[in-house]
């Protein structure tokens, strides 16, 4: 979690309207929503006197969940056990069980609901591996169900569960966030610290906020309504009762809440939503470009309009991009007549365009006002995003950071250094061919003999005691090789950038 002034989710772990088939006969069940008396909750000519009665007829419909996963944790020895007299503790995976708690809000009769990728997703890193073992949902009645994940969008951070039961469930509908103004009311329902049935009211403070992380969903309803941690996945609610947002993250200094929250708005959930409850594979357009808003002193570079545009400063090759002759240095102001801001940025208008579709991009290149079409691809996963950006910022150690999947904790161990097979894809940001094989080091333990023997990020193991190394599971049978004949090295052939292959010997850490 970022705290200081950063995104925090408020969960701690320990575009078509959906139409939905309930089982259930037409007309036969209402919405929660629908059952409001307007006039008597929100007077016209001024701030409601009590949001009472909009609590009263809402809150049925927003869930408690909670999730047991399986916290695997690679245990290792420590080094000063021997100088103390300690006993070792056994090194190896540990497993253990932890919780979680969320918020969510259901959409339909028959049980379908709605919450954050975020609440039920294993939290897994590093040497942690987790496995979700269950989800159980809890009604404002106090009812438990075992829940099913029907879908789950990470790059959205939206999830689908299912709990069922003979009887319909009460349910609430998502509106239309677009139509949201600053200063409007909301209310705010969900499990803050487990507290379930809270409810918290405010006004929106902003409509399309973007935090300056970027990507397809860097944009948000901004609220002062509290939210906290545990609200994650709950409803934002507008004087209407419809569901304009979906509780997501907080920015804090502390953790806690201090009047900025942040809901992902219902215009762009509820076609993910419907996605995922009819079982659709979800496409998103991609361009292959790596951007930074046009800020002040590019405008002026530039000769153009401030808060408009955004500055193309790397095209991944082979991709929709570069196939249409865009290039770094090139600032796109329009996709499909669409205007690029702060509030609608490239990223979105793109994500939002089907793959395979051609459209026309506006850009400007040496001064001068450009046009060019664009068939648009389709947007990698967030594990292929990823990888195409490992290598790819020379001094950003953040990029470093292999994905739960990668890496292995038996070569961190042995040697101090994670590392990743080469594909085409990191061969690429590596600047070497294409075809090359072995493993490239995506971060060296700053203590270990590796380091001082002078390997470090993107070097690259081609051997190990002469045998080719093409997969991390190579280099492992190396290391319980060297173990089993007592020796304490092993040799690596090694070779950085512009740099001539060297072996170099490398001591296993004990």
């Amino acid at each position: 979690m970022r705290y200081s002034y950063g995104i925090t989710t408020a969960l701690l772990i320990g575009g078509a309207a959906i139409s939905m088939i309930t089982g259930y006969p037409a007309g036969a069940q209402v919405a929660q929503n629908d059952r409001i008396q307007i006039q008597d909750a929100v007077p016209v000519d001024g701030a409601p006197a009590s949001f009472a009665d909009l609590t009263e007829v809402l809150q049925p419909a927003v869930v408690n969940i909670s999730t047991r996963q399986s916290i695997t944790v690679e245990q290792q020895a420590s080094p000063f056990d021997q100088f103390f007299n300690r006993r070792r503790a056994p090194s190896g995976p540990q497993t253990r069980e932890a919780t979680s708690l969320g918020s969510g809000f259901i959409v339909s009769a028959d049980g379908f609901i709605v919450t954050n990728n975020h609440v039920v997703a294993p939290q897994s890193n590093g040497r942690v591996q987790a496995t979700l073992e269950e989800v159980t949902v809890t009604l404002p009645d106090g009812r438990e169900y075992e829940a099913e994940v029907v879908g789950t969008d990470p790059q959205s951070d939206l999830a689908v569960l299912k709990i069922s039961r003979p009887e319909p469930f009460p349910f609430v509908r998502f509106g239309d966030s677009s139509q949201a103004r600053v200063g409007d009311w909301v209310i705010a329902i969900g499990n803050p610290f487990g507290l379930g049935g809270t409810v918290t009211s405010g006004i929106v403070s902003s409509v399309y906020r973007s935090t300056g992380q970027g990507g397809a969903f860097d944009r948000y309803l901004q609220t002062d309504a509290a939210i906290n941690r545990g609200n994650s996945g709950g409803p934002l609610f507008d004087m209407q009762g419809n569901v304009i947002g979906i509780n997501n993250a907080i920015l804090s200094p502390s953790g806690g809440s201090v009047g900025i929250g942040l809901a992902i708005p219902a215009e762009d959930a509820e076609p993910i939503v419907a996605s995922l409850i009819s079982g659709e594979e979800i496409l998103r357009g991609y361009l292959g470009v790596q951007i930074q808003p046009v800020n002040d002193d590019i405008a002026e570079a530039l000769g153009i309009e401030d808060d408009r545009g955004e500055l193309i400063q790397m095209v991944q090759p082979d991709e929709a991009a570069e196939r249409a002759g865009l290039r770094a240095g090139d600032v796109v102001l329009t996709v499909d007549g669409e205007t690029i801001t702060p509030d609608n940025t490239l990223s979105y208008i793109v994500a939002n365009i089907a793959p395979g579709t051609t459209v026309p991009v506006t850009f400007i290149r040496d001064g001068e006002r450009r046009s060019v079409n664009v068939t648009v691809g389709r947007r990698p996963s967030a594990e292929e995003m990823r990888q195409q950006q490992m290598f790819q910022n020379e001094d950003d150690d953040d990029q470093a950071a292999p994905s739960d999947g990668d890496g292995s904790s038996m070569i961190e161990e042995a040697l101090g250094i994670r590392a990743v097979a080469i594909n085409p894809n990191i061969a690429r940001q590596l600047g070497i061919s294409p075809d090359t094989t072995g493993l490239a080091i995506v971060s060296v333990d700053p203590s270990s003999d590796a380091a001082r023997r002078g390997l470090q990020r993107r070097v690259v193991i081609s051997r190990a005691n002469g045998r080719e190394v093409e997969s991390l599971a190579d280099l492992e049978a190396v290391i319980a090789d060297a173990r089993d004949a007592g020796r304490g090295a092993i040799l690596l052939r090694v070779q950085a950038r512009g740099g001539p292959a060297q072996s170099i010997p490398v001591r296993l850490n004990d």
